[in-house]
C-alpha cells in the first residue's frame, strides 16, 4: 500500500466534503428540504437534511479513482458494482428524502439488489466464512448481514455527529489494518478516503448539526462501510471486521430486539436506542458522541490486537465486557438523570 497515496486521498476527501457540505446546506435550505423537528426527534430546531449527496458523492469519486489508478487494486475487478449499488441506493434515498413517499418495501427490495449483486464485487473468492460453509450458503449469510448492516446506520444516526464519527472510525481502523499487514493494502486508502469524508462533515454536523446526512447519506454510507467490513472478513480479518463496528451493532441489534418484543415496528423512528436514553435525560449530543467516540476507538485498537494469535482471545474478551459495560451504564446513567430530575419538579 503507497502510504502517500492513501493520505492524498484522505486529505482530499476531507477537504472536498468539508466544502461541498457547505454547499449543499445553502442550497437545501433554499428549497426548504430540512428536517422538522418531531416528538421521536433528538434536536428542536429545523435543519437542512440531505448532507449525503456531498459526502456519498465525494466517497464514490474517490473509490472509482483509486480502483482505476490501481491504488486499491485488491479491491476486485467488479469492485463497480458495489459503487453502482451505492448510487442506487443513493437515488432512492434521496428520493424518499425529498417526498417521503417511498414504502419500506420499495426501500428493502432496492437494498436486497444492490446487496445481492454487490457480494459479486468482494475481492478475492468473496467468501466471508472462509470456506467453513458452502459458497452459496456463505455468500447467502454475508448478503443477510450486509442487509442488516445497512440499515443499522441507517437506525443509528439519530444524534447530532455520531454518524461521521462511526464512518471515521471504521475507516481509520481499515486503514491501520492495512497499514500493519492485517488486511489487504488495497483496503487502506478506500478506508483513509472513508474517514476522511466523515470527519469533512463532521464540521458541520458536530453539535449543534447546521445538516444532516438524510437517508441519501446514511444509508449508501452503511453499505460502503459494510462492504470494507466484509472484505476484511473475506481476507481473513473476520474478527477485526466484528469487532470495528461492535457498538453499533449492539446498541441497535438490542434495541430492535426490545422492540419486537414488545410488538412495536422496529422500521418507525423512535428514541429507544442507548445513546438516545442518555440524550432524552438532557446528556448534550455532543457528551454523548464523544463517549461513543471513545468506545470506537478503543474497539479499533481491539481490533488490530485482534490479529494477533497471542491476543486474539483477550481482544474478544475485553470488547465484550466493555460494549457489556458501557451499555449498562448507559441505563443507569439515563435513569439517575431522570429520577434526579423528577425529585426537583
Amino acid at each position: 500500500m503507497s502510504l502517500t497515496a492513501s493520505l492524498a486521498a484522505g486529505g482530499a476527501s476531507f477537504a472536498t466534503a468539508a466544502a461541498l457540505t457547505g454547499l449543499v446546506r445553502a442550497l437545501l435550505r433554499r428549497h426548504g428540504v430540512l428536517d422538522r423537528p418531531n416528538q421521536r426527534s433528538s434536536h428542536r430546531t429545523a435543519v437542512p437534511r440531505g448532507g449525503g449527496i456531498a459526502v456519498v458523492g465525494v466517497l464514490l469519486a474517490t473509490w472509482f479513482g483509486l480502483w482505476l489508478t490501481n491504488v486499491s487494486a485488491g479491491s476486485g475487478a467488479l469492485f463497480w458494482v458495489a459503487l453502482a449499488g451505492a448510487l442506487g441506493l443513493a437515488a432512492v434515498s434521496l428520493l424518499d428524502d425529498l417526498r417521503d413517499g417511498v414504502s419500506i418495501f420499495q426501500r428493502l427490495a432496492v437494498q436486497v439488489v444492490a446487496v445481492g449483486a454487490g457480494i459479486a464485487s468482494l475481492p478475492g473468492d468473496g467468501l466471508v466464512f472462509q470456506g467453513m460453509v458452502p459458497a452459496f450458503v456463505d455468500h447467502a449469510l454475508a448478503a443477510a448481514a450486509w442487509l442488516w448492516f445497512v440499515n443499522v446506520f441507517n437506525f443509528m444516526d439519530g444524534i447530532d455527529g455520531l454518524s461521521g464519527t462511526e464512518g471515521a472510525s471504521l475507516g481509520l481502523g481499515t486503514f491501520l489494518l492495512a497499514l500493519l499487514g492485517a488486511a489487504p493494502a488495497g483496503l487502506g486508502p478506500l478506508g483513509l478516503a472513508l474517514a476522511g469524508v466523515s470527519l469533512g462533515f463532521l464540521l458541520w454536523n458536530w453539535h449543534p448539526a447546521r445538516i444532516f446526512l438524510g437517508d441519501v447519506g446514511s444509508v449508501p454510507l452503511g453499505y460502503l462501510a459494510g462492504w470494507l467490513l466484509l472484505a476484511l472478513a473475506a481476507a481473513g480479518a473476520w474478527q477485526a471486521a466484528l469487532l470495528l463496528p461492535a457498538y453499533y451493532l449492539a446498541d441497535a441489534t438490542l434495541t430492535l430486539a426490545r422492540r419486537m418484543l414488545h410488538g412495536r415496528r422496529v422500521w418507525q423512528a423512535h428514541r429507544e436506542h442507548f445513546y438516545q436514553r442518555v440524550v432524552a435525560a438532557d446528556w448534550s449530543h455532543g457528551r454523548t458522541t464523544a463517549l461513543i467516540a471513545g468506545h470506537n476507538l478503543l474497539l479499533v485498537g481491539l481490533a488490530v490486537a485482534s490479529q494477533e494469535s497471542s491476543t486474539a482471545a483477550a481482544a474478544a474478551l475485553a470488547a465484550g465486557a466493555m460494549l457489556v459495560a458501557a451499555l449498562l451504564w448507559y441505563l443507569h446513567a439515563a435513569a439517575r438523570t431522570s429520577c434526579g430530575a423528577s425529585g426537583q419538579s
